[in-house]
């Protein structure tokens, strides 16, 4: 018995289908590279941007005429975009042929919807609200020598243009002791050179916990850890990045010096809009003190172009951050539309003419920055 696991999005979908791979393996399934030998297609979705959805949705589609050939074959869609109650009733009404949906938060329940699944036939559409943190979930890790490690779920942030917070729910950062004992796990294995934390903001755990400590002092604590490996994390808000953090990732040689630090804009009036609470001026002073510690350190950012209202001086503010920082990386996306967020009702949106001509200008000054360095 086969199983194949399609993933969208970000470094948790990743994660999370490592975890979808464990649940499967320990129902007998063995993975296969090969979609159409599958016993057991998993689709595990993203919410963040509409291209992700509209992807999902075509391949979904393409497997109807698998189905027909293979009347036992289980296809089952969970993840972000499936925490939308309505997406999971278009899925459930689209495509028949879909036998077990459900959301982020009762992905625990898989194995068990799985068996329910292959004892009664009935197809199966499961949604929570929330969900609880369940550490019983252990991972089949399958991305080379880095082991992903998830400090803490969900959002607080309610940036306008985005639906995490409500397909995630609010933070919930795990127990420290259990992040140590996995990271120990992981380092006795000796399999893995590095360990990334994961979580939406990494700089806010412990706030829904104080008890836990901070995340300084949670890197400072996984540092004292015995092993040779190299840590690193995503994603950080720079609203929460403290200058303790830097002194933790400045002093120890066991953390990367990398940072991905997303900005999103170059404009003091975008970012109020998309409700990222810093100003250029205070992102700018983060990536002062982060160099004055740390000279080579390598950062990478997140940008948006055309959120609703961007002007041409808003757009041209971005690009004169971006030639002052000269990141190492940029990922630049045109802004999507999200149903159920702030912006997607704001006026003033940006037509996508001019959100083509925004994001190769800003990639083409990517090209021009790296250039520079090169030489």
């Amino acid at each position: 018995m086969l199983y194949n696991i399609v993933t969208y999005g970000c470094q948790m979908n990743v994660h999370e289908s490592e975890k979808i791979a464990a649940i499967l393996e320990d129902l007998g399934y063995t993975e296969t590279q090969k979609r159409e030998d599958a016993d057991i297609i998993v689709f595990n979705t993203c919410a963040i941007r509409e291209g992700a959805e509209d992807r999902a949705f075509g391949n979904i589609g393409a497997l109807k005429q698998q189905k027909k050939k293979n009347k036992n074959l289980i296809i089952i869609v969970c993840g972000c975009m499936t925490q939308q109650k309505s997406v999971q009733e278009k899925l459930f009404k689209t495509f028949p042929f879909i036998d077990i949906i459900i959301g982020t938060h009762n992905l625990y329940k898989l194995k068990n919807l799985i068996q329910r699944k292959l004892d009664d036939k009935k197809r199966i559409c499961e949604y929570e609200e929330s969900g609880d943190l369940h550490e019983e979930l252990i991972s089949k890790r399958s991305s080379g020598d880095n082991a992903w490690v998830n400090i803490m779920y969900g959002c607080n942030n309610f940036c306008t243009y985005c639906i995490v917070p409500y397909v995630r729910g609010r933070e919930k950062s795990r127990k420290k002791d259990d992040i140590l004992k996995e990271i120990k796990d992981i380092v006795q294995c000796g399999n893995y050179k590095t360990i990334t934390l994961l979580g939406q903001n990494v700089n806010s755990y412990g706030n829904d916990d104080k008890s836990q400590g901070t995340f300084s002092q949670l890197l400072q604590d996984i540092c004292d850890i015995e092993g040779d490996f190299k840590l690193t994390f995503m994603t950080s808000h720079p609203k929460d990045l403290g200058d303790d953090l830097i002194e933790v990732m400045a002093k120890n040689d066991k953390i990367l010096k990398e940072l991905h630090l997303p900005v999103q804009s170059g404009s003091n009036e975008i970012l109020k809009k998309m409700n990222r609470n810093y100003t250029i001026e205070h992102y700018l002073s983060i990536v002062e003190k982060l160099r004055a510690k740390m000279p080579n350190i390598r950062l990478t950012t997140d940008i948006i172009v055309g959120f609703p209202g961007e002007t041409e001086q808003d757009f041209m503010q971005t690009c004169d951050l971006v030639k002052k920082v000269k990141y190492d990386g940029i990922f630049a996306f045109m802004y999507s539309k999200r149903s159920g967020t702030v912006a997607e009702k704001m006026p003033n949106q940006v037509d996508d003419e001019t959100k083509h001509r925004r994001v190769n200008y800003l990639l083409q000054l990517e090209k021009e920055i790296k250039a520079q360095k090169e030489n």
